[in-house]
């Protein structure tokens, strides 16, 4: 055990470092920086002030050196300044990260409740009409562009019907109380259930009939035990784990991929805080959303693969180490 998370955290300190390395130099090289933007929002500024604020915060060193530093600083817990909102990085993204746990959250649960229950349904009825039905909506569920299910649910349920609102926060519309929020989250949550529903109830599908195949399925059903007791007490553990992976690499993507979703609601979660920084050159804000949303990843790996050990016992944390 302590092989293994001695193991797991090496991994990940590198994994971070070099992510670190790697979105520093991009996010460097992009054009202009925020001395620029100085000078377009104040034409007094002359040529030789422009010079002085660069010298000032170390953007005429060379693109390590300005790592090296920004290193430095962030080991001691100093993670910089937001240019875009006038605050330290962590308070305005703290904020972000809460109201993206509660809609991403919400539809990701949702969509494993339904997605785990229908494919296991449709494989258990491989063939079948049932079976047939469920591809369908998976297929039309994955097919959907994200932008426009969004915008047709704003249309329809916005719009024309008037019943839910388009977009923002209760807090932003200076709403309170449990039904109000609810409202608000109703059609960002439906949105991204749906595109997440299909991949997961094909990624269930698919392994529940692979694992139904195998001979120890053959030997639960010659002892006589109903279908649902081989399918619940014998395959759905072994079943689950391709899906663990899958729904581990999503877990990064819970906090920093729904930034089509967030930008058409306005909601201000993690995707959209990301896409708002690189826009305006918070290049500080805009490191270190991206650095937590890689940690996210390395986060949910390492809680698939304690669950692979839950799910299977033959498989060991010293066995993943290796």
């Amino acid at each position: 055990m302590a092989r293994f998370l001695f193991s797991r955290f090496l991994q990940s300190v590198t994994v971070l470092l070099v992510m670190s390395f790697v979105i520093y130099g991009l996010i460097g090289l992009m054009p202009g920086d925020p001395i620029d933007l100085m000078i377009t929002a104040d034409p007094k500024i002359t040529a030789m002030d422009a010079a002085h604020l660069r010298e000032l915060y170390g953007l005429d060193e060379s693109i390590i050196k300005r790592y090296v530093d920004w290193l430095l600083a962030a080991v001691s817990g100093d993670f910089g300044f937001s240019r875009l909102y006038a605050q330290p990085v962590l308070p305005v993204m703290w904020s972000a990260v809460l109201n993206t746990i509660i809609l991403l959250g919400s539809s990701f649960a949702l969509a494993l409740l339904i997605a785990l229950p229908l494919g296991i349904v449709a494989a258990m009825r491989a063939g079948s009409c049932l079976d047939y039905g469920v591809n369908l909506l998976a297929f039309v569920g994955i097919s959907i562009p994200q932008f426009w299910l969004a915008l047709i649910l704003i249309i329809v349920f916005a719009v024309v019907l008037g019943w839910l609102p388009a977009g923002g926060t209760a807090a932003a519309a200076g709403a309170e109380g449990f039904w109000e929020n609810g409202r608000y989250l109703i059609l960002p949550v439906i949105s991204l259930t749906i595109a997440s529903l299909g991949t997961h109830t094909r990624y269930m599908r698919a392994s529940m009939i692979e694992t139904l195949r195998q001979d120890y399925i053959r030997t639960a059903r010659a002892k006589g035990l109903s279908e649902w007791q081989v399918v619940i007490g014998h395959a759905l553990r072994n079943a689950v784990i391709p899906v663990v992976t899958v729904i581990a690499l999503d877990f990064g993507y819970l906090f920093s991929g729904a930034l089509m979703t967030e930008t058409i609601f306005s909601y201000p979660g993690m995707g959209k805080l990301i896409f708002d920084s690189i826009m305006g050159n918070d290049f500080n804000l805009a490191l270190i959303a991206l650095l937590f949303a890689t940690a996210l990843t390395l986060c949910g790996n390492f809680l698939a693969d304690v669950a692979y050990v839950a799910l299977d016992r033959r498989i060991s944390l010293t066995e993943l180490s290796e």
